[in-house]
């Protein structure tokens, strides 16, 4: 068994997803085809993106860069592009003479053209306009299966509406309600199981366009030299996931599939990661230097099979969404820490939620007043429900994420910490 010089890389993102799938422990989800993706590869079950909203999500996988670093702090249908000078993985695996395409969903740019891809493909469904998992992949597929894919190393970015909202079941049939399996976090009533079954029907749909797509790198021989990477942007569409700094809104979905027959490792792991790590841990993987200025750290090492020292702590924040809604988190082993900048509801829930089946059977206690510090002890308290800030018994550890979250901010050049942060003009 060997490594793989200048291997292929597919990266394929959801909407959406947190960890809803088969692999990460939840019962009754159809995700078949992600899961073998899981079973024959890595899987990080505790990776963590760098804000729980979708363009900005997708900047820090793509840049390895934090969104308050690299301009995208909001989506970018509102205005938000990244700042001068920053660089997409496309870029950067060119100079290491990487073809790249991308497929569907990218939520990065008005202007594709301006991500640094050799080749776009909108990969839009004619009957909704959306990038529906089967039109993108339908793309994919053809694109895979060309002669020159076997001539240089490609990157290919699959990216699927799958599965935001809405999810209409004329597109995905939904699961039995009573099947469906209900998160702590969330009130288990009919409202609430009613849309988890809905999303269900769109899991479904688009992990049997993933299953199509890695049969296609099967059927072309390309499994030998290839990395199936598989993530989502940000946590489900659910109160108390997206759109916040809690675990069920940062929390992802890794998945890293080595080529066949390669010596990496292939094995669950606890150990921290983030989705700024994607970018130098490919880079590293196809075997270039690390390029100043990024904020993530590589794993090819550990994949590599070394035993190298983890992450100490994650970061996270939020700036825009549907609104300015600041706020800056640090996440150790057992620890949380999120400082928010500005007063408002606890959940300050986006429109697709606000609207959603699981909100009309909630109530308001959401709309409480947010705290401006909130301290959790993750390990006796997972939810995220016991606020400690304030708490003598824990005011060292308070004091010592303060520091770091604060080292953190002028380290990477957060302007929140010189004040509020105006919308794009």
């Amino acid at each position: 068994m060997t490594s793989i010089e200048r291997p292929n890389i597919v990266l394929v993102h959801w909407h959406d997803l947190g960890t809803r799938l088969g692999t990460y422990g939840v019962p009754g989800v159809p995700s078949p085809a992600v899961d073998r993706i899981a079973a024959e590869g890595v899987r990080f079950d505790r990776a963590f993106c760098a804000t729980p909203l979708c363009s900005p999500a997708r900047s820090a996988l793509m840049s390895g860069r934090y969104p308050h670093a690299n301009g995208m702090m909001g989506l970018q249908h509102l205005g938000w592009e990244y700042a001068p000078g920053i660089e997409t993985m496309p870029m950067h695996l060119r100079g290491l003479g990487y073809h790249s395409a991308n497929f569907g969903m990218q939520h990065e740019s008005q202007d594709p053209s301006r991500l640094g891809y050799d080749e776009v493909y909108e990969g839009r469904d004619p009957a909704t306009g959306w990038q529906r998992a089967d039109t993108v992949v339908d793309e994919a597929t053809t694109w895979l299966a060309a002669p020159d894919r076997r001539r240089e190393p490609f990157l290919a970015v699959v990216g699927f509406f799958e599965v935001h909202r809405p999810y209409p079941a004329d597109l995905y049939p939904p699961d039995d309600p009573a099947t469906v399996s209900v998160p702590a976090y969330l009130p288990d009533n009919p409202h609430t199981r009613e849309d988890l079954a809905a999303f269900h029907g769109s899991i479904r749909v688009a992990d049997r366009a993933v299953g199509r797509l890695v049969e296609t790198l099967r059927a072309e021989g390309l499994l030998d030299r290839t990395w199936i990477v598989f993530t989502t942007d940000h946590g489900m569409a659910f109160p108390g996931a997206k759109s916040t700094l809690y675990d069920p809104g940062i929390q992802v979905s890794l998945l890293m599939r080595p080529p066949d027959g390669s010596a990496y490792r292939r094995e669950p792991t606890s150990r921290l990661a983030a989705h700024v790590d994607v970018l130098p841990t490919l880079i590293d993987l196809a075997g270039g230097a690390q390029p100043a200025g990024l904020h993530g750290v590589s794993h090819a090492t550990w994949l590599r099979g070394s035993d190298i020292p983890v992450r100490a702590e994650v970061f996270a924040e939020k700036t825009y969404h549907d609104a300015y809604d600041p706020m800056r988190a640090v996440r150790t082993d057992r620890w949380k820490y999120i400082h928010n900048a500005e007063p408002g509801p606890r959940l300050l829930l986006p429109r697709d939620i606000e609207a959603s089946a699981t909100r009309a059977g909630m109530g308001d206690a959401h709309l409480v007043e947010r705290a401006a510090v909130e301290v959790y002890d993750l390990t006796a308290d997972p939810w995220e429900r016991d606020n400690l800030a304030g708490k003598p018994e824990v005011a060292d550890v308070e004091r010592e994420l303060a520091d770091t979250l604060v080292r953190w901010q002028r380290a990477t050049g957060d302007p929140l910490l010189d004040g509020p942060i105006p919308a794009p003009a």
